[in-house]
């Protein structure tokens, strides 16, 4: 069967600053199209940071996103794969959320991915603050716990903020958990670092048995030696893959709300995603981009730059060369 549908536009054809931006410039369809039951991987945009409890900003992340990733090329010139070639990809939208009610949203989410599942599509999300990857795996993961790859420099594990508050983007993670959505001892959370209120979030980890390397020791054991043990760890069960843009060093991503120094560099930022090919990526989000912090798009160009590699690995899972 021909792609050539579900093409990217190429900049030779149409420059990258003309028409109408989609997730790489792929073609953009609603889940009652009439080809959508031929989409393999769906990017999906969460306009949407209810959770945010700072400094505001990711739920205009997609549309920047959606504009800098007219950057992206058919080919991977690092590992040489060609993610249009293998699946079929296309842009499903973004899910419309409830700005005033974080219950209504999360519901409005879990519903489209929902939707996405029957169809049997594979989702790329973009968020959005990181509390929206739990309403996503309360739909991927009714059938079973999931394991988890997440690159951060928070665990997103606290129980609760201002004395009671369950739903924010540092809690989404122990949500999960504690509603058998993730398997915590097929959890791995790479690059924490910064200043700390306490400890409750690591003692929780530690309890249940996730497994947190922080920034110290994956750049004392080399990303080579960490990114082994994050595969053996999931091993070849279904697993989500949990991307904060802050598990990079501010200084090459600066657009968003809760930097914190001593990270990886942009280089480093794709290579981990690189060592995950092969794995049973179900499914995959890349959060926490705030352009009101960078208006240069930098930060953007940088999350779509992972959403890429992201696809990639999850083209070659569903399309073995």
């Amino acid at each position: 069967m021909s792609r050539g549908f579900f093409q990217p536009v190429s900049g030779m054809d149409l420059p990258r600053f003309a028409g109408v931006p989609t997730f790489m410039r792929l073609p953009v369809m609603g889940l009652g199209h009439d080809r959508i039951k031929e989409v393999n991987v769906g990017l999906i945009g969460v306009p949407w940071d209810s959770g945010t409890t700072n400094r505001p900003g990711p739920r205009h992340g997609p549309r920047q996103l959606r504009d800098a990733s007219t950057m992206i090329r058919a080919q991977n010139g690092a590992t040489g794969v060609r993610p249009f070639d293998l699946i079929n990809c296309a842009d499903l939208g973004d899910v419309g959320p409830n700005p005033a009610d974080i219950h209504d949203s999360m519901d409005r989410i879990t519903a489209f991915y929902d939707d996405v599942r029957a169809q049997g599509i594979t989702p790329l999300t973009a968020g959005g603050d990181h509390l929206t990857s739990l309403p996503i795996l309360r739909s991927l993961a009714k059938d079973s716990p999931l394991g988890m790859v997440h690159f951060d420099s928070h665990t997103d594990l606290y129980h609760s903020y201002f004395g009671g508050t369950m739903f924010t983007h540092g809690t989404p993670f122990r949500r999960a958990v504690e509603e058998g959505l993730l398997d915590p001892k097929r959890v791995v959370q790479i690059g924490i670092r910064g200043s700390t209120y306490d400890n409750e979030d690591t003692d929780f980890a530690k309890s249940v048995g996730i497994r947190v390397i922080r920034i110290e020791e994956f750049f004392r054991r080399g990303l080579e030696d960490v990114m082994v043990e994050a595969r053996e760890i999931v091993g070849d069960q279904p697993t989500y893959v949990s991307y904060d843009i802050d598990f990079v060093d501010p200084t090459f991503a600066p657009g968003t709300g809760t930097p914190e120094v001593g990270g990886p560099n942009s280089f480093q930022a794709l290579e981990v995603l690189r060592k995950l090919d092969g794995l049973n990526i179900i499914g995959a989000d890349m959060v926490e981009v705030s352009p009101p912090f960078d208006s240069s798009g930098g930060t953007a160009f940088l999350g779509v730059s992972i959403m890429f590699e992201l696809l990639c690995v999850m083209a070659t899972h569903l399309n073995p060369r």
